[in-house]
């Protein structure tokens, strides 16, 4: 593994590069959704926005989870390169995507159905930088073939000790509900304002619930992780809101709004 990259006495993150990566798939994709629903607006600004809101809360909800470490060492917690937690970047990125949404005239729900198919294609990409630079978010221990070992991540795996490379399942199944959206919300096909987002939170929130179980976070609440009591809320918003979608029936057209050409 490679968790920084030497140039010089330089030393570079794998991490945030791939996170630069994750951030301009996701503006292609968003560029691509909006180009074929008719919609005039900056996707890069969109995602650049959503991006250093989602880190910071990542990063947030990560310290907040061991309070007794903030206090004592919140410098090294807030500024250390490892540690970012998925349902913090969830909730503050989507409330970066709701303030833009209104920004942009599109509508707040709508802006997250649009955005969708570009969060789970970002949320894919990134999780490379989780494998690159070894940061803990790998599996227990497999004998399965694909099984790989983190001896200078950092945070290194047991010398000789294969674990499941979680990251690549969860790049795998992001990329496949990235195209499950994308088929669902053609044109062709409006849905009702917000069910696309619904959908999304019951998708992302059942993998990352299976996921949980071949990974090494600690089992806090009744048996389960913080990530996984995290996903079930997940569903539930989602199931809730694609009810509330579904009885509102509110579709979406294609129309141009008034706003910046995306580049």
């Amino acid at each position: 593994m490679y968790p920084y990259i030497h140039l010089g006495g330089i030393w570079i993150g794998t991490f945030g590069i791939c996170l630069w990566l994750a951030a301009v798939c996701a503006c292609w994709a968003l560029y691509a959704n909006f180009k074929r629903w008719k919609i005039d607006a900056d996707a890069i600004s969109i995602v650049a926005v959503a991006t250093v809101a989602g880190v910071i809360g990542a990063k947030l909800w990560h310290v907040l989870e061991d309070p007794q470490m903030l206090i004592h060492h919140p410098w090294a917690q807030l500024f250390d390169r490892a540690g970012f937690a998925w349902f913090g970047g969830l909730v503050l990125g989507i409330a970066a995507l709701l303030w833009q949404g209104r920004t942009y005239k599109i509508g707040s729900l709508r802006m997250l159905d649009l955005c969708t198919v570009a969060a789970a294609v970002g949320y894919g990409v990134g999780r490379l930088g989780c494998l690159i630079s070894g940061d803990g978010d790998y599996g227990i221990p497999t004998k399965l073939p694909w099984g790989m070992s983190f001896p200078h991540g950092l945070v290194p795996t047991p010398p000789g000790v294969k674990v499941h490379p979680t990251p690549i399942y969860e790049l795998i199944v992001a990329l496949l509900i990235a195209w499950i959206l994308w088929r669902r919300g053609r044109p062709e096909s409006p849905k009702p304002v917000g069910q696309l987002t619904g959908e999304y939170l019951v998708l992302t929130g059942v993998a990352r619930f299976l996921v949980e179980f071949i990974r090494i976070n600690p089992k806090i609440y009744w048996g389960m992780s913080n990530a996984q009591v995290a996903s079930i809320g997940s569903v539930i918003v989602g199931v809730a809101l694609v009810i509330w979608a579904r009885r509102h029936a509110v579709a979406a057209v294609p129309t141009r709004t008034a706003s910046s050409t995306a580049a």
